[in-house]
C-alpha cells in the first residue's frame, strides 16, 4: 500500500492532482484544503496517500498533512461515507474544524457540509468521538498562492468546484458575485474559494 508520494507536481486541480514519481503519473484526489497547499506545477511535491482498492480500481487519496489523511481514515469507517465523500468532506470544513465539531458533538455544523445529512453527522459523532478526540491536530496553515487568473475564469472554476460539492447553481451563483465584487486587486481562485464557502456556511446556519 503507496502511503506517500514524492515526485513532480504536473497536474493541478480542485478535484486531483498528478504526481510524477520517477516517470510514473499518480492521480491523485484532493481536497481543497490539500489544493490550497499545492505548488506550482513543474515544481516538487510530497503528499500523505491512503490506496483505495477495488475490483477494478486503484484510487490514491492524497493530503498536505497527516492530520487529514487521520481523520479521512477513520470518516471511511462509518457507514455511508466512502473516500469521494470523506475527501468532499474534508474540502467544506478543515481537519482542525471537523475534530472540534464531532468531539462537541456540534450537529448543526456537521449538516451544514454539503453531502453531511442529519443521519450520518449523528453516525459521525456516535461512532468518531472517541477516536477523533485522541489525534493531536496541528496549527492550519493559511496558504498564500501567487497564481492569478482572468475574474472570468475565476469564477468558473470557483462555480464548477462548489457545484462539484454538492451546492446548487442557483445557490453560489450570487454568492461568487458578491465575493468577487468585494475582492480588492488581482483575484485568487483559492481565496474565492474559501471566501464563498464561509458565506456559504454562515448563511445555512441562520
Amino acid at each position: 500500500m503507496i502511503i506517500r508520494l514524492k515526485g513532480i507536481l504536473i497536474y493541478k486541480s480542485v478535484d486531483y492532482a498528478i504526481i510524477d514519481v520517477n516517470g510514473v503519473g499518480y492521480r491523485v484526489f484532493i481536497p481543497l484544503s490539500t489544493f490550497y497547499e499545492l505548488p506550482d506545477t513543474g515544481q516538487p511535491v510530497i503528499l500523505n496517500t491512503h490506496t483505495h482498492l477495488k475490483k477494478d480500481s486503484i484510487n490514491f487519496f492524497g493530503f498536505y498533512t497527516t492530520e487529514e489523511m487521520e481523520i479521512f481514515k477513520l470518516m471511511i469507517l462509518v457507514a455511508g461515507i466512502g473516500p469521494k465523500l470523506a475527501t468532499n468532506i474534508l474540502s467544506g470544513i478543515s481537519a482542525e474544524e471537523l475534530a472540534i465539531a464531532v468531539s462537541t458533538g456540534n450537529l448543526g455544523r456537521l449538516v451544514s457540509i454539503p453531502g453531511v445529512g442529519k443521519k450520518m453527522a449523528e453516525r459521525m459523532i456516535l461512532e468518531l468521538k472517541e477516536k477523533i478526540v485522541k489525534l493531536g491536530l496541528g496549527e492550519v496553515v493559511t496558504p498564500v498562492s501567487d497564481d492569478k487568473v482572468s475574474e472570468e475564469l475565476i469564477r468558473d472554476d470557483a462555480l464548477s468546484a462548489l457545484i462539484n460539492l454538492g451546492y446548487k447553481k442557483s445557490t453560489i451563483s450570487n454568492i461568487l458575485d458578491k465575493v468577487i465584487d468585494e475582492s480588492s486587486g488581482e483575484l485568487i481562485l483559492e481565496v474565492v474559494l474559501k471566501k464563498a464557502l464561509k458565506n456559504l456556511s454562515y448563511q445555512q446556519a441562520k
